[in-house]
């Protein structure tokens, strides 16, 4: 017997190897930058500590606030004995996709009345980035890149990476006056591949809280009609931005009206506290009724393929919202509480920053809008707020204003001074 066929035999008769994993030389993946950032904020036991790092509202107390609408349209539907468990349709919840619909677009747009608008209920937000993605990936091209902000959320390249395409920056934030860097983008919308994919933040771009003007937003529209390329909407924050869904929607609207096919993300995770319930949908617009029945058919052979079916109760709640009148009413003065508050801690932050002469300009954190505000302070400046002050925030000088406070904005604000001067 040859030793090849002695040693395949002694392979073949050894124990099983317990202590290793066929998986054991991958590497280890860096922990999510926000997530990591507050399990430290919890472990903290210092009594002013500040957490500035999540992504969601909170109240002057700095608690988590359940609209109150929320907690109406959920109490009736647990009253409402009619009321099943059973799956719903591939696409989703029909009241809720047509209502996501008119939400985005308006009751009256033209494109809803010619039944060349469709939409698919997703994983919140970001499994309508993904759907998205992915429908582009398989039926527009991967051949072209897909162009996202610089700086972007920072789950928007792992998300279209995932599905197949080269992700490339396209210049928006300007450090020198922290505001848009207009001359920037244009140039490199017009420098990008014909036919090119472009994301768009339709109201409270995360992470600056840097939103284009309307000039601004007919301007990046008359490059992307001439260059062919490809609208793609990512809307987080509806109502939530300005306290006015009409405003909010305005960009999308607009592209609308010039005629664009386009998609958009749309999420309720912000604009109704549903953080864990993961309500979402994509809403494709298309140029007519025949080419959105087709979109509709594979939207829904993608969906059927990843998740079978989409979570029924989060959009439940706000189907119930858009479609009450009542209900709806009462949510857009919600929305105004939310906007207002952190409207509010803008402008004491700017105030105390002006009253203690801290060195720089600060008019962009009271001309930011939504949640997040991209202060300007450098890396070194934030390690310094962390272990010394105990305020918590991501490296690039990023805040949520939510979680500033009548409480702590005077501590943050003498905080921010002192690294300005010192660090």
């Amino acid at each position: 017997m040859t030793t090849k066929r002695l040693n395949q035999i002694e392979k073949h008769l050894s124990p099983m190897d317990f202590a290793n994993s066929i998986f054991q030389e991958i590497p280890l993946a860096p922990p999510d930058v926000i997530f990591n950032l507050t399990a430290t904020y919890k472990a903290d036991t210092f009594a002013q500590k500040v957490n500035l790092g999540v992504g969601a509202y909170r109240d002057d107390a700095g608690k988590p606030w359940i609209l109150p609408v929320v907690k109406k349209a959920e109490q009736a539907i647990v009253n409402d004995s009619s009321i099943d468990h059973e799956y719903l349709p591939i696409l989703g919840l029909a009241p809720f996709r047509e209502a996501s619909i008119r939400l985005i677009l308006g009751a009256d747009n033209s494109a809803i009345k010619e039944n060349r608008v469709i939409a698919a209920q997703t994983i919140s937000g970001t499994g309508a980035n993904h759907l998205g993605g992915l429908f582009l990936s398989r039926f527009y091209s991967k051949k072209v890149p897909f162009y996202v902000s610089n700086p972007t959320w920072a789950n928007h390249k792992p998300i279209f990476n995932n599905v197949g395409f080269e992700t490339k920056d396209y210049a928006y934030f300007n450090p020198k006056n922290n505001g848009l860097d207009i001359d920037g983008l244009l140039a490199d919308l017009k420098s990008a591949p014909e036919g090119s994919i472009i994301l768009l933040h339709a109201c409270a771009h995360n992470p600056t809280g840097v939103d284009p003007t309307k000039d601004q937003w007919k301007a990046i529209a008359d490059v992307i009609e001439s260059k062919k390329h490809f609208p793609f909407f990512d809307c987080a924050y509806q109502g939530f931005a300005s306290g006015d869904l009409d405003r909010d929607a305005w960009a999308v609207r607009y592209f609308v009206e010039r005629g664009f096919e386009l998609l958009v993300c749309q999420s309720y995770a912000k604009n109704f506290g549903l953080y864990g319930q993961r309500a979402g949908c994509l809403t494709f617009v298309l140029r007519n009724a025949d080419a959105a029945a087709r979109v509709s058919s594979q939207l829904a052979k993608l969906q059927r393929s990843e998740i079978s079916n989409p979570p029924l109760h989060g959009v439940r709640i706000v189907s119930k919202v858009l479609n009450d009148p009542n209900l709806y009413a009462e949510w857009t003065e919600n929305l105004k509480t939310m906007s207002g508050r952190i409207s509010n801690m803008r402008k004491a932050l700017y105030d105390k920053l002006i009253q203690y002469k801290t060195p720089g300009t600060w008019e962009h954190i009271i001309n930011q809008i939504g949640m997040f505000s991209f202060t300007g302070l450098k890396a070194s400046q934030v390690k310094v707020l962390k272990e010394k002050y105990h305020i918590y925030l991501t490296d690039n000088g990023r805040i949520s204003m939510a979680g500033i406070s009548t409480s702590n904005v005077e501590y943050f604000a003498d905080a921010v001074n002192y690294v300005v001067r010192n660090a």
